[in-house]
């Protein structure tokens, strides 16, 4: 059997935090970090409201991790947990993505030509690529489907854009706007990661009449209930 793994989940708000910490019944100890508040079940999880978009939750989680390390108690696995856009109609509103590529999608440059990617520029990273048995045991357990997560720093809001993601990105089902900023940290610190989102609204037109950000936030303390034991017990052994 593997060791137990110790994990960091890291949501963006406090709301996304809080519907993961019902799928752990019991006391949860906080924990002050700077610039954030760590919740600390009683079990193999910490749960942590790192902030909106990817540079503050790189910041967030790179504090968390820093900390647990010089305590003795480093994670073996980060998780970015929240809800997001699904592109239609593969990922509908209600339903779950776990991602098999984390990609930025707006980090680079435009040009008369389109868009380039900061790694066409000659340097930085677009994409962290989660462990495969880590993907394929979160989707088993959550019936999640597997696709590329985006992260952006401007939520999508026009059809123009929408179809845009899509072209550069085929393998997209979702976007949020933490998930890149956390891999970065996680890698950082040479530390596993996985994304996984409940899709509270369509991506392309913003129509806030269509978002269902609650039946979204019930999805994501679903799948955490589902997902706990699959995550506690995966090791880097298992790729």
């Amino acid at each position: 059997m593997n060791a137990r793994t110790h994990v960091l989940v890291a949501t963006a708000v406090p709301a996304e935090r809080d519907a993961v910490a019902r799928a752990f019944p019991g006391v949860a100890e906080e924990v002050r970090l700077p610039g954030a508040t760590l919740l600390r079940t009683d079990g193999a999880f910490d749960l942590l409201a790192a902030g909106v978009g990817p540079a503050l939750a790189a910041a967030s989680t790179a504090t968390a991790l820093t900390a647990a390390a010089l305590a003795g108690t480093p994670y073996g696995l980060v998780v970015s947990a929240g809800i997001g856009g699904g592109f239609q109609p593969e990922a509908p509103v209600g339903s779950l993505v776990v991602a098999d590529a984390i990609t930025v999608a707006d980090l680079g440059a435009e040009t008369p030509d389109g868009f380039l990617p900061v790694t066409d520029l000659g340097f930085g990273t677009v994409t962290h690529l989660p462990p495969e048995s880590l993907v394929r045991g979160a989707v088993e357990a959550t019936g999640a489907r597997p696709g590329t997560v985006l992260t952006v720093s401007t939520v999508t809001g026009t059809a123009t854009r929408a179809a845009a993601l899509r072209t550069r990105h085929p393998g997209a089902l979702a976007e949020g706007m933490e998930g890149f900023g956390v891999a970065e940290a996680a890698a950082a610190h040479g530390v596993s990661v996985l994304e996984i989102r409940a899709v509270s609204n369509p991506v392309g037109p913003r129509d806030r009449a269509a978002w269902r950000i609650g039946d979204a936030l019930a999805a994501l303390t679903g799948a955490f209930g589902k997902l706990a034991p699959a995550l506690e017990s995966w090791n880097t052994h298992d790729d």
